[in-house]
């Protein structure tokens, strides 16, 4: 198909105003060859819905320390190499320039002086007008086609757009009330990109209903403690693990350790045909049942008469005690397969896990578009000159404490400069 002589060509059309999307649209219009005009386009009537709810609705900017290893990705080199093109020095600094003052906390996690996500999202949609960027929210986009040099766009109310340059930052399938719809990675799929299999990633997991352990977890809710969380195969070999805060709930487990533990879950039940991973429950001060048993007998030793239950507050809150110990009596009394039963449980209990809450639930998503397909200096489509892509559809995802912005905010910059 020629394009039609009346449908001038945008110099570059950017499909999703999320992070990554208006970071893209920002850099691009602010190259000394910008490509004017820019249009950014997006389904959702108010855009930024992800930026809103982040952080508890304060948006988690980026860490204190973010480096490759903070990230699950197809490429851990392509990944180190964004990161290094835009590190988190560079994103305070930009959003210093923005007007948003951020502040450091303990957890090493940024967040703007003023704890609302709002002052991010203001000041990205403030520095898109201030650079004429044309944003149109509420508008579908139905499909991207090659046509010749340029693209042709389809939204969905049937009009047509020409773009020389077109930049994807759609997201993937987490938070559909935002507008994603997984839309994004179709559309590479059709252009024959390799899109490597998408879960949910940063979601709540959630206990099977009937096993007894799991209804004790249950009855938990509300509790915060400190937790190790091991992933391992039904024939027991170790994958991986995560330590952190968790959070019980009426339905399963939820807080940090838990949900950097999910993608992981999620990604091995895709990866071997349904079949479910084992999740184990740990006491974080005790790594082997050795450690264990060993602090058992010396408290045995000092302390005969007190109650399992009682001994173990001195290392999980009292709830957690008493699901750990239940059925045991004093611990003077245990016998030395109880005491070694015990030792187990405190260092790797089996829960119950058969999923996590979904994309409505999720931060973000694990898988995308495979890594390799993109050039890491400029985020171009290797196969598909003029298209780049930026943010979560790409198969990267960041453990929680800002990382997922912070790749939003590096990738963006990539493509918008490349674009640009």
């Amino acid at each position: 198909m020629n394009p039609s002589k009346e449908i001038v060509p945008i110099p570059l059309v950017i499909i999703g105003a999320g992070a990554a999307g208006m970071a893209a649209a920002i850099f691009a219009a602010g190259t000394d060859a910008s490509p004017r005009p820019i249009l950014l386009l997006d389904g959702a009537k108010k855009p930024g819905v992800k930026i809103l709810v982040s952080g508890g609705g304060r948006c988690n900017v980026t860490n204190k320390t973010v480096t490759a290893k903070d990230f699950n990705a197809s490429s851990s080199a392509v990944v180190k190499r964004v990161l290094k093109a835009f590190d988190n020095r560079r994103t305070i600094a930009w959003m210093e320039e923005m007007g948003v003052s951020l502040k450091l906390e303990e957890t090493g996690k940024y967040f703007p002086v003023t704890d609302k996500a709002r002052t991010v999202l203001a000041a990205l949609q403030r520095r898109i007008e201030e650079l004429g960027v044309e944003l149109r929210s509420a508008t579908r986009v139905g499909r991207i086609i090659p046509d010749g040099e340029l693209f042709r766009v389809e939204l969905s109310g049937g009009e047509n757009l020409l773009a020389r340059r077109v930049i994807v930052a759609t997201g993937g399938l987490a938070l559909p009330k935002s507008g994603s719809d997984g839309a994004g990675l179709q559309w590479m799929r059709e252009l024959g990109l390799k899109v490597n299999p998408v879960t949910p990633a940063l979601a709540p997991l959630i206990f099977g209903e009937g096993d007894p352990v799991g209804d004790a977890l249950r009855g938990l809710s509300g509790l915060t403690t400190e937790v190790r969380l091991t992933l391992h195969t039904p024939g027991g070999a170790r994958l991986t693990e995560s330590v952190g805060s968790a959070l019980f709930t009426h339905f399963g487990m939820s807080g940090p350790a838990a949900m950097d533990l999910s993608r992981h879950f999620s990604q091995w039940v895709v990866a071997n045909g349904g079949q479910r991973p084992v999740v184990r429950l740990a006491l974080p001060g005790f790594r082997l049942p050795e450690d264990a048993n060993g602090w058992l007998v010396e408290q045995a030793g000092k302390f005969p008469k007190r109650l399992v239950a009682t001994i173990l507050e001195e290392v999980a809150p009292a709830r957690l005690a008493a699901v750990l110990g239940e059925g045991m009596g004093r611990i003077g009394d245990l016998r030395r397969e109880e005491r070694l039963e015990l030792a187990r449980r405190m260092t790797g209990l089996p829960i119950p896990v058969v999923g996590d809450r979904g994309y409505p639930f999720a931060e973000t998503t694990a898988g995308g578009v495979d890594l390799s397909e993109v050039d890491p200096v400029t985020m171009e489509v290797r196969r598909v000159p003029g298209l780049h892509l930026c943010g979560e559809i790409l198969d990267v995802d960041g453990r929680i404490g800002g990382f997922n912005f912070q790749w939003a905010w590096a990738s963006g910059y990539l493509a918008g400069r490349g674009a640009g």
